[in-house]
């Protein structure tokens, strides 16, 4: 128990004694609420209850070992939802969440009880025993299938298949179960008590479905320990414990208890293992079942409206929508909302129900606000139904040393944690930008996936420019814990990540932890990643692993102007590499079939993009060993259409006509054609539209090719040319229109000189001048 605690009403064990002392007149020592998980209507019954109850002690369905946490729930910075995390610190992915949000009935059990300095605690088994049976030897068929409060174990667990409120709702005659429990409980507004009438229910359903299957151990071993905690409460003289559990639950903890030596033998022996526990914060989506969260609801937001909003709901929610809507630039108005109102009552009435509910409401927000529109339902279905809402918790709260340096770090750098996609444009010219920058690359070496590299959606081909997507999801945090056992800052975490890699990563894995350690702004791991990268590149033979190791390692050392990193000892290396790859280059291009030519000729590619950004000498030295293929016949067509190609580009070649001409020729075969073709001409669009003889030429070849051949050379030629921009393939069609002729020749036209002589005179007069 945490919280300052009632004395004792009496002396000695009176547990034996309360079934006597308890007259037909008298309420039992032991009242259980059976609740619903985040239900709002359960906690505004819950909350009558208890005030007219009047507890010494309330008990609280959740990991008992989380009892020193439950004094931050009052603290400033706590803002639903939120979830208590238990994990174990030798193996933070065995882990488990319990999500709270402000409407449920267990936190507003938590703050009824803290504000009014009573006896408050957890009842249900410790987290160190629900997460021993989930180690790491754990075979993955070893499952057992969780109840109802399913979010009080890992996330890798089933969810149940049997829903005892599913079975109550079918007996009343409602197909949904969500409809059944709104209209019994959640849109309730005179806060009468169903709780006894629950419990009711749910013993009988819960005879029936013994009989035919029967109460797992799990189950047994958590009704069990409740009732024990039950009994200590009693025993430390407590006269009205007030239990607050899941309604499945609730019959098998009422008054009176069974003897205790049964409970106490069904927890000998259960395993345990280290947790800790701690407050993260949680978000309205994971509230819902979609993502697979057992004890999970359909609308989180729009429960968290019949909570906040106690009179007239349906008018404001139906306000709400309309201002979501308006953000979206669709027209709604006064008087739309106010047509959307009478629509949903009258639904209401029509269904017999009490009060508006969703279903009500979305179908008039379907039907009046949105008019049919399904995309427009589907925005407010995902922005308020579910809702968009993360909850924070106090700053004091114990966390791993690292969460704490990630949020300094956060609070510094001006970057929020969202439940909703935010798109960060970075200047790297600013300082605050590269700060965020070296962050946000620190992050990625750690794995932590809260914030992505996005498309930028500002047009510019600077270096000085990155976009990044960020969206807080509740299981970073577990990562954040994982991720821990690096260092106690993201500095020494991530440096610690490249020291791995230092160890046992591959040369294209090493040069990419180049680049990254470059963008991330870690000179004590990049010093030891250049020594080993250095001596791996010359210990390794093969060509291909060059290939793919040159393209970051070239990337990285543009870095300097911007970043105002020293990039100059990355040269070096870059060099050896240029110089091991242009040495074996001509052995592994040789005898090469189509699959393999296609990869090899995206290596060169990025090789050749890699080359331009170093050094003169260096690109000499690489076009120098292309030079030397183009003449080849163990070369397969693709590559030597594509090293023809790169060698134009760079201005190298004079005779590529001829090339192109001898390629195409009648001697050759149509496959070898048409893999030349694609190699030269892909991406190339620009020389068929400007260069006439090219063009010229194969069109003649195009045009040679009898119907057997076209036929199978269409889909080479489709894959070709449908690389091209259509812009780019209507500019080709047109100059193969017109003849190949030059398009900024105009042709000559015959003037009639008598026919056109009043319009010269007007011109003449008109400009003041003669012209002939």
């Amino acid at each position: 128990m945490t919280t300052t605690t009632l004395p004792p009403r009496g002396t000695g064990d009176r547990v034996a004694d309360h079934s006597a002392e308890s007259t037909a007149g008298e309420r039992p020592p032991v009242e259980v609420f059976g609740i619903r998980h985040h239900g709002p209507g359960s906690a505004r019954s819950l909350i009558a209850a208890l005030t007219e109850y009047q507890p010494d002690s309330v008990l609280i369905e959740g990991p008992a070992d989380a009892d020193p946490l439950l004094h931050w729930v009052l603290a400033d910075g706590m803002e639903p939802p939120v979830a208590l995390l238990g994990y174990a610190p030798d193996h933070p992915q065995t882990a488990a969440f319990w999500p709270y949000a402000v409407f449920s009935p267990e936190w507003q059990a938590m703050s009824y009880a803290l504000r009014r300095d009573i006896e408050v605690g957890f009842c249900d088994l410790p987290a160190s025993a629900m997460l021993a049976r989930w180690s790491r030897s754990r075979p993955d068929d070893d499952h057992e299938e969780p109840d109802d409060a399913a979010d009080q174990v890992p996330p890798t667990a089933p969810i149940e298949q049997h829903d005892p409120l599913a079975m109550l709702a079918a007996a009343a005659g409602y197909d949904d179960p969500e409809r059944w429990w709104d209209d019994l409980v959640e849109s309730r507004l005179d806060s009468s008590s169903p709780f006894p009438m629950i419990t009711d229910a749910m013993a009988e359903l819960r005879m029936i479905m013994d009989q035919h299957s029967g109460a797992g151990d799990r189950e047994a071993r958590r009704e069990a320990y409740m009732r024990q905690k039950i009994r200590e409460a009693l025993k430390r003289g407590r006269e009205r414990v007030a239990v607050v559990c899941g309604a499945w639950h609730a019959p098998a903890l009422r008054w009176p208890l069974p003897p205790a030596a049964a409970d106490a033998r069904t927890l000998r022996g259960a395993p345990r293992r280290k947790i800790t526990l701690t407050w993260v914060p949680w978000t309205s989506q994971r509230l819902g079942y979609a993502t697979g969260y057992g004890a999970g609801i359909a609308s989180p937001g729009w429960y968290h409206h019949l909570w906040v909003a106690r009179d007239r709901p349906i008018v404001r929610w139906l306000t709400k929508v309309a201002q979501a809507l308006r953000v979206r630039d669709l027209p709604v108005s006064s008087a739309h909302v106010i047509e959307a109102v009478r629509l949903a009552e009258t639904l209401a009435s029509l269904r017999g129900r009490p009060l508006a509910g969703l279903a009500e409401v979305t179908e008039a927000t379907r039907a009046v606000l949105c008019d049919g529109d399904e995309l427009a339902v589907r925005y407010v279905t995902d922005h308020l139904v579910v809702g968009q809402a993360l909850g924070s918790v106090n700053q004091g709260v114990p966390t791993v040393p690292l969460e704490a340096d990630l949020t300094r770090t956060c609070r510094t750098l001006r970057v929020r944690r969202e439940a909703q996609i935010r798109f960060h444009d970075l200047d790297l010219r600013r300082p605050i930008d590269q700060a965020r920058s070296q962050l946000f690359h620190r992050l990625r070496l750690l794995g932590l996936r809260w914030i992505v590299p996005a498309e930028s959606s500002v047009q510019s081909q600077g270096t000085f420019r990155e976009t990044w997507q960020s969206r807080w999801e509740p299981e970073y945090s577990v990562a954040i814990v994982e991720a821990s056992v690096w260092g106690t800052t993201v500095q020494s975490a991530a440096t610690a990540c490249v020291d791995k890699i230092i160890a046992n990563g591959s040369l294209v894995e090493l040069t990419e932890a180049v680049e990254r350690c470059l963008l991330a702004d870690l000179p004590r791991a990049l010093d030891g990643l250049l020594a080993t990268l250095a001596d791996k590149a010359a210990l390794d033979a093969d060509v291909v692993h060059l290939m793919d190791a040159l393209p970051a390692l070239a990337r990285a050392q543009r870095y300097g102007d911007v970043r105002e990193t020293d990039t100059r000892a990355l040269l070096k290396v870059s060099e050896v590499l240029v110089v091991r790859i242009c040495a074996g280059l001509r052995q592994a291009v040789a005898g090469l079939d189509a699959t393999n030519a296609a990869t090899m000729r995206r290596r060169i590619d990025a090789v050749n993009t890699a080359v331009s950004l170093l050094s003169e000498s260096v690109r000499e030295r690489w076009l120098d060993t292309l030079a030397t293929m183009i003449d080849r016949t163990d070369v397969h067509g693709l590559l030597l259409g594509r090293i023809v190609r790169l060698l134009l580009d760079a201005v190298r070649l004079s005779d590529v006509s001829v090339r192109l001409h001898r390629a195409l020729s009648a001697g050759v075969p149509a496959a070898d054609k048409a893999a030349w073709v694609d190699g030269f001409f892909s991406d190339g669009a620009l020389l068929l539209i400007h260069d006439a003889e090219l063009r010229g030429l194969l069109d003649d070849w195009v045009c040679q090719l009898d119907n057997t051949q076209f036929v199978d050379m269409l889909p080479l030629l489709r894959r070709t040319f449908g690389t091209f921009a259509a812009a780019e393939r209507q500019a080709i069609a047109q100059r193969i229109a017109v003849g190949n002729e030059d398009p900024d020749h105009q042709p000559a036209v015959e003037f009639d000189v008598e026919l056109a002589a009043p319009a010269v005179a007007i011109v003449d007069l008109i400009l003041g001048s003669g012209h002939d």
